[in-house]
């Protein structure tokens, strides 16, 4: 008999689409995860405040609580950290990917390095990449 696999909660699948679920929710040992129904592992915010608030409240060692909570101790400090610096929100994660602005060039930089025209196509790579190795040391050089 063929069995079925079972569909994801609603709130598992809420967690992976706003990148707030733990990648490793088997790795949390604390009983008060396994056993109620209140702390869900799959939640990595609310371990991660659950995990400062025994080391702060409670006087867990940090080794204790990194392993009970299944992160490592470098892990820890960088929660605690983010904690400090933004509260709340500093537990939920940063933003993955480059940031959004990275592939805007200097604006001094002549229009031709900046955009592509159609004899830019037909000349040789040599070419292009002469004109472009040229703006880039002028523009270093009036950055100066």
């Amino acid at each position: 008999m063929i069995r079925r696999p079972l569909k994801p909660d609603p709130k598992h699948r809420a967690l992976k689409q706003s990148g707030t679920a733990n990648p490793r929710p088997q790795s949390v040992r604390d009983p008060a995860f396994l056993e109620g129904d209140f702390f869900d592992p799959h939640d990595l915010t609310q371990v991660k405040y659950e995990m400062l608030r025994r080391v702060r409240s409670e006087g867990q060692s940090v080794t204790k609580a990194s392993a009970t909570f299944g992160v490592s101790r470098p892990t820890f400090y960088k929660v605690q950290a983010d904690f400090d610096r933004n509260g709340l929100v500093g537990l939920l994660p940063a933003k993955r990917g480059p940031p959004a602005n990275r592939t805007r060039l200097h604006p001094r930089l002549p229009a031709s390095s900046r955009r592509r025209s159609p004899a830019a196509t037909m000349s040789t790579p040599r070419d292009s990449l002469n004109t472009s190795a040229s703006a880039l040391v002028s523009w270093c050089i009036s950055a100066r």
